[in-house]
């Protein structure tokens, strides 16, 4: 349920938009070459090369639009579907009390 109330007033979650890169090898061989690729593949994630990429390019437009936001980069989760999203939870301890 989107909306609950709580103490008479309703509670809304914020909306967010999840991007999920799914050709970064493809990216960083167009940007390099193959060879380029090979030996940068040894030394830099081809992952987070996009990722730190699409990081600084959505800072700079929402900065020129005037967007405020929490921009996070985040292990884990993925879509399940299109109308679930599995968030993996690292338990670091954990006590049963009887």
């Amino acid at each position: 349920m989107r909306e609950q109330a709580i103490l008479g007033y309703p509670l809304r979650w914020p909306r967010m938009i999840v991007i999920e890169v799914t050709n970064s090898r493809e990216v960083v061989r167009q940007r390099v070459g193959r060879l380029g690729e090979r030996l940068i593949g040894t030394v830099v994630d081809a992952e987070a090369q996009v990722e730190k990429a699409l990081l600084q390019e959505l800072e700079k437009n929402f900065r020129e639009f005037g967007i405020e936001a929490r921009i996070f980069s985040v292990d884990g989760p993925a879509m399940v579907g299109r109308s679930h999203m599995e968030v993996p939870v690292h338990v670091r301890d954990q006590r049963t009390v009887n």
